[in-house]
């Protein structure tokens, strides 16, 4: 059965969950989740977990993320995107030292509110759903970092390229949308293209032909989304034991801090945590 990790550079029209049934029914395979989901008009860096890897896609969703977007000013629409109802136009007078200007307050631990149309949950039902109906509620503001945020190249008067580096949860339209409610003439999100998420990047990344022609040969390997972490293999047959038992290994003189841990033939058993010398399992990844 197919176990790992697909970099999916997701076309545009297309929803998270369709590149999760595509990938399904390539590989066969029922268990197939994504790392953090991508609008339709969005593109790039789409984590796919296939089978017993899809135990890891909580790790993925939270990581940071990284981003190219395209800020229009002068427009503001109802999904804070070019995709939605326009609702007001407005002159645009700002010039490219008042958007850098305006950017500095979005830099570090900001709040958003979440746009009506998103997947968020106000009292059980998710804002698109109501959006949808013609309705409005009032949602909380939500905390966020913007780790990195740079004013790239002007591609006309209203039009202003982004490059930005931030949080889980955070919505890049909310950003174009408050950046022109800063500079006073509205903005809007007209492109966006994920450029990393989960430590992956672009240059990893397929593209769902090339899945249907390779198939299982470009899965990467589950542990290559903790690489990140130092990696402890174990040398006794008690201790492997232990550890797919759930119970916690003494390892004498192993620093403070997460591991990957690694059975005596070499395969990928749990992400663990040591403190004092113990590893106790974060999350298990081996087989029955």
């Amino acid at each position: 059965m197919p176990n790992g990790i697909l970099i999916i550079d997701k076309p545009a029209g297309w929803t998270s969950m369709d590149v999760c049934a595509k990938i399904r029914g390539i590989l066969r395979e029922r268990r197939v989740g994504h790392g953090g989901t991508l609008d339709p008009m969005a593109t790039g860096v789409l984590p796919v977990f296939v089978g017993r890897a899809t135990r890891a896609v909580e790790f993925a969703e939270n990581g940071r993320k990284e981003y190219l977007a395209g800020l229009r000013l002068g427009l503001v629409t109802d999904t804070q995107d070019v995709t939605g109802t326009v609702l007001e136009t407005r002159p645009v007078t700002a010039r490219r030292e008042d958007v850098e200007a305006a950017l500095e307050k979005f830099r570090g631990e900001i709040e958003q509110i979440p746009p009506m149309y998103s997947a968020v949950k106000v009292r059980g039902k998710k804002l698109y759903e109501l959006a949808r109906r013609g309705k409005e509620v009032e949602r909380k503001p939500r905390g966020v970092t913007i780790y990195e945020l740079a004013l790239l190249e002007a591609e006309s008067e209203t039009d202003f390229r982004l490059r930005c580096l931030c949080s889980k949860g955070t919505y890049i339209r909310t950003l174009c949308h408050d950046v022109g409610q800063a500079l006073g003439c509205g903005g809007t999100l007209y492109s966006l293209r994920r450029t990393m998420a989960a430590g992956f990047t672009l240059a990893q990344a397929v593209t769902l032909e090339e899945v249907q022609e390779r198939g299982e040969a470009l899965l990467r390997p589950l542990d290559s989304l903790f690489s990140q972490y130092p990696a402890v293999t174990l040398r006794s047959p008690g201790q492997e034991k232990r550890v797919r038992s759930g119970a916690p290994v003494t390892l004498p003189g192993t620093a403070d801090g997460t591991y990957r841990v690694y059975g005596r033939a070499g395969e990928f058993l749990c992400l663990s945590r040591a403190r004092g010398g113990e590893l106790n399992s974060v999350k298990n990844f081996f087989g029955a």
